[in-house]
Parts: structure tokens; C-alpha cells; sequence
């Protein structure tokens, strides 16, 4: 066949990745952070064999709860069929498997449907969660693909941040004039006449700008602004809005300062907020012309970066979250100007984070919708998010 398959290096692999995954086992922390503790405890393990281990684990998260009846080697190959083209595992474990591996995605889980009693469902146990607004089946066969990494050009710079990947010979995908993907895992970071050049922001993060207008002079509210990425892309496109950013975390405000003063703005107002808390302790009764509110939320539309929430992710935490998002959004609204728009942002695919929430805030609030779409990253290799657009009344 061509190929030179060494058992022993693979079953090493594969006790690797049952070391890890046992130790992971019952965690309820991002899978990466524990990664990285883990390689800190076994500096033994060469580059190669992270970068094995890493794939292995990732691969066998994407399979949620498909195959739950097999063995753990079973799944982690079926895994592997299905997210790679080519397997060592596949081809001593699942052999049978090992001739169609070079089959696009879709074939392979059709294949699977009809040879071995796949259930694309499976992969993602609240489908029925899911917004109908949602392509099921596209946005669930996306799962196996690593979403890329997307970066958004400063407009001053773009001609010379696209000449320099060029003539570094780094493969990239124009989106738009602004707007590049790469493979993920390549490193901008390391290429130091990039730096300030770029911030990397996911391509559906980017579109959310379509939902907001703002004129000269207006008060806006980024009112979860975390590390501060839509509200660069907002002053981007509207540098002369007086803005206010806030988030109950001072770490993270101070990440944003830094992001903030290497893109050379000086000029907004910064705020510790708890929105669960009465506002009108920092705010008073100030209201502003617009709102930004990216709500806390189960990031469902970002797991295909975060495969391990498909496996840990408990229902009743759709319900909390869902409240959640009911009790901030009543403490926003009291803030917003008659006549206002309030942007309603999720990185979920769940309607009850959503359109239920859309619905509180029409018919609690005071508010009417303006427009409200999934901005589906799914058919782009991209985070998947909801927006929505509402004025007060």
C-alpha cells in the first residue's frame, strides 16, 4: 500500500491519549488549559508527540456522544476516520474503514450511516435545542472541521500587511478587503513586522458591525466588552463615538487596555459593571444612544473550537444561562434612550438564548426588533453567532 504504519509508536499514541483524556476526566475547565498543564508535567514529550496528542484528543471530543455504546480505542478511531484523511490509528484499529478515509466529509458520514449505524444527532445531544433558524445537519457535520482563524486588517495597513504574507510565502484566504483566513494553528505572533497591524476576530464577530450605525458624537455603551474585540471593530468603523466599555473583571479590562493602546486609542471611558447588580450604582441615570450587549452564554456556536463542551455541557446550564441572559439584559435596558437600538449579541446556536430572550425583551422591556439573523460560520469554516437589533420604544 505504501505506507509504513509502526504499531508501536501508535499504541504509545493512543496509551497517551487515554492518559490524558483519564485525567480529564470530570474536569469541568477548558480542555486547552488542561493541555497545557498536562505537557508541563511531562516535558518529556517531544513537539511531535504534543501535537500527536493534541489531534487525538480534539478528534475524539468532535464525536460528542456518537458511539457511546464502544470502547474508547473504537470511538477515538472513528474519530480519526472522520476527521482526518489519513490514520495510522484508523488502519490498525478500524481497518475496514482505513480505504475510504480519503472520501470528502459528507461521504464518510453517509458511509458511516449505512455501514455502522451512525447517528449524526448523536454528536450534539441538545439538537433539539437548536434554533430551527439553523441548517442541523450542516452546522452538526461542521463539528469534525476545525473552524479557521480569522484576522481583520487595520485599513491604513492592509496593502502592507498582505505584501508581507505574500513574500513570507504564509497561506491565506481573502474574505474582503479587511478580512483574511488562515489555516488554524499558523502563528502571526512570531512575524514581528505584523505587530499592530491585525487583530485576530473571528469572521462572524466581524459581521456583527452590519447590525450597527452610529453618528459623530453619540454615547455608546459596550456593556460586556471582555478583552475589547467588537468594541475596535465598532470604533473602527465609528472613531468619533464617545464610547463607555465595561466588564465585572478589572484582568480583563486590563487586557483591554493593552489592546486598546497598541491600536493607538486613547480616548473612551472604562468601567467595573457588575450587570446582575444595580447599575445605577456606577451609572446613575445616564442612557446612552446605542448598546452593545455580547451576553454571557453557552458558546455553543463556538464549539468546534471547544469540542470537550460537547461531551460536558449539562442541560440545566441552558436554562441558567438562559436566565442569565434575562436578568443582565433587564439592568441594560434601563440605559438605552427611547428611540435607541439595543445590539443583542450570543456565540450560541440554542433559541432559548435567543429568539426566547429577543422575545422577553419585546414584550418585557419595551423594545421592538429591528432585525435579527445567525450569522451561520458553519458554511464558513467560522464561529457561528446571533444578532439582533432592537429599538427602544
Amino acid at each position: 500500500m505504501g505506507i509504513e504504519i509502526s504499531e508501536k509508536r501508535t499504541h504509545f499514541q493512543v496509551r497517551t491519549f487515554e492518559r490524558i483524556l483519564a485525567g480529564y476526566a470530570g474536569l469541568r475547565v477548558p480542555f486547552a488549559r488542561y493541555l497545557t498543564q498536562f505537557f508541563k508535567e511531562n516535558k518529556q514529550m517531544g513537539s511531535k508527540d504534543r501535537r500527536n496528542a493534541s489531534r487525538l484528543c480534539y478528534n475524539y471530543f468532535r464525536l460528542g456522544h456518537a458511539f457511546d455504546g464502544a470502547t474508547l480505542v473504537e470511538r477515538l478511531a472513528m474519530a480519526e476516520y472522520l476527521c482526518e484523511s489519513q490514520s495510522d490509528i484508523v488502519y490498525i484499529y478500524k481497518p475496514e474503514l482505513y480505504d475510504t478515509m480519503s472520501l470528502p466529509l459528507v461521504e464518510k458520514i453517509a458511509y458511516l450511516k449505512e455501514h455502522a449505524d451512525f447517528q449524526l444527532s448523536a454528536v450534539n445531544i441538545f439538537a433539539e435545542e437548536i434554533s430551527p433558524s439553523i441548517a442541523l445537519d450542516a452546522y452538526l457535520t461542521n463539528q469534525f472541521q476545525q473552524p479557521d482563524l480569522f484576522i481583520r486588517l487595520k485599513k491604513s495597513s492592509a496593502s502592507r500587511v498582505k505584501a508581507y504574507l505574500k513574500a513570507e510565502d504564509i497561506t491565506f484566504h481573502e474574505i474582503d478587503a479587511y478580512t483574511l483566513a488562515f489555516k488554524n494553528g499558523t502563528s502571526l505572533q512570531a512575524h514581528k513586522p505584523l505587530e499592530g497591524l491585525f487583530e485576530v476576530q473571528d469572521l462572524s464577530s466581524q459581521q456583527t458591525i452590519s447590525f450597527m450605525q452610529a453618528s459623530p458624537r453619540e454615547n455608546w455603551w459596550d456593556a460586556c466588552a471582555a478583552s475589547g474585540g467588537k468594541a475596535l471593530l465598532f470604533l473602527d468603523h465609528f472613531p468619533q463615538v464617545n464610547l463607555l466599555v465595561s466588564d465585572v473583571r478589572m484582568s480583563i479590562l486590563k487586557n483591554l487596555d493593552e489592546r486598546f493602546a497598541n491600536a493607538g486609542i486613547r480616548n473612551y471611558r472604562k468601567r467595573i459593571i457588575d450587570l446582575l447588580a444595580d447599575t445605577s450604582e456606577v451609572l446613575g441615570a445616564e442612557q446612552f444612544d446605542g448598546v452593545i450587549l455580547d451576553a454571557p452564554c453557552s458558546g455553543s456556536g463556538t464549539w468546534g473550537r471547544t469540542p470537550e463542551q460537547l461531551s460536558i455541557f449539562r442541560k440545566e446550564q441552558l436554562t441558567e444561562f438562559a436566565t442569565l441572559q434575562k436578568n443582565i439584559v433587564t439592568n441594560v435596558a434601563k440605559h438605552v434612550k427611547k428611540g435607541a437600538p439595543l445590539i443583542y449579541i450570543t456565540c450560541s446556536v440554542f433559541a432559548k438564548e435567543n429568539e426566547e430572550v429577543v422575545a422577553y425583551i419585546e414584550e418585557e422591556l419595551g423594545f421592538t426588533r429591528e432585525k435579527m439573523s445567525y450569522l451561520a460560520g458553519y458554511k464558513q469554516q467560522a464561529d457561528t453567532m446571533f444578532i439582533a437589533r432592537l429599538i427602544k420604544k
